[in-house]
């Protein structure tokens, strides 16, 4: 049967929305309680569903009984902290299963690269029902950084880098693209990340705020791409000899994320 997937990501998996132009309180994501968890990089999550309501991050799957991501439970006082940011979640009307601002020390384009990962959302995601996809609501103003987004983990050739002014929003099928931020800051990076379901509510969402699947790159100098590039490879080469070392597969798909 297959499932239910957006046509506007079908050409390069992501696209990028009218950037969101109004005001919102820096209280609404500093005033939440986080949850330290290690994802791509140094951060934390403050959830704003969960899997029953519960100021935690893990995986819907790894609750009793095992679901997959969807149906999430809001939680009441961090809504009420983040009344903006509930709303922007809930406006497409699709269902939302994990929903969590995440909190993301600086890092550079190497660090970025290492840190790719693909996410595991459509873990015990019925057949035939809509495909699990995250929207990306920057609400930091990040303007010398960038979202990287790689259909091969290690294969620069196709390499798309998402600028991320504040309201910058994105719609990435992130198990199937490889993803991470390179965040040329001295601050953290504060981002809204919502689990969509793909149907008709979404696709209308995508066609109000003009979904492009194709924006132009930010443009990073060369000798940055080329070190980073070697970097990434020196340093997957150390973490498969590490796993190898311990009779163990490397890791590679961040359900968390």
């Amino acid at each position: 049967m297959g499932y239910i997937k957006s046509a506007a990501l079908e050409e390069t998996g992501y696209v990028v929305l009218d950037r969101y132009d109004k005001e919102i309180d820096p209280k609404e994501w500093l005033d939440l309680d986080y949850v330290d968890w290690k994802s791509s990089g140094e951060t934390r999550f403050a959830p704003i569903t969960s899997a029953k309501g519960e100021i935690e991050v893990n995986g819907f799957w790894n609750h009793q009984p095992p679901r997959t991501d969807k149906d999430g439970i809001w939680i009441d006082s961090q809504m009420a902290i983040a009344p903006t940011l509930t709303a922007r979640a809930k406006e497409p009307g699709a269902n939302v299963g994990r929903c969590r601002v995440i909190e993301l020390m600086p890092n550079d384009y190497a660090d970025c690269l290492y840190n790719l990962h693909q996410d595991d959302n459509n873990r015990l995601n019925p057949d035939g029902t809509g495909w699990i996809v995250r929207g990306f609501f920057n609400l930091t103003n990040d303007e010398t950084s960038y979202f990287v987004l790689r259909d091969n983990r290690t294969d620069p050739s196709v390499e798309y880098r998402i600028a991320l002014p504040a309201g910058a929003q994105l719609i990435v099928d992130t198990q199937r693209l490889w993803h991470a931020t390179t965040l040329n800051s001295e601050n953290p990076r504060y981002c809204l990340i919502t689990s969509w379901e793909s149907g008709p509510e979404l696709d209308a969402y995508i066609a109000k705020y003009n979904g492009k699947s194709r924006v132009p790159n930010v443009e990073v100098p060369q000798e940055v791409l080329d070190a980073g590039q070697a970097e990434q490879t020196r340093r997957l080469a150390a973490r498969a000899a590490f796993y190898a070392a311990k009779g163990q597969a490397e890791k590679t798909a961040m359900s968390e994320a």
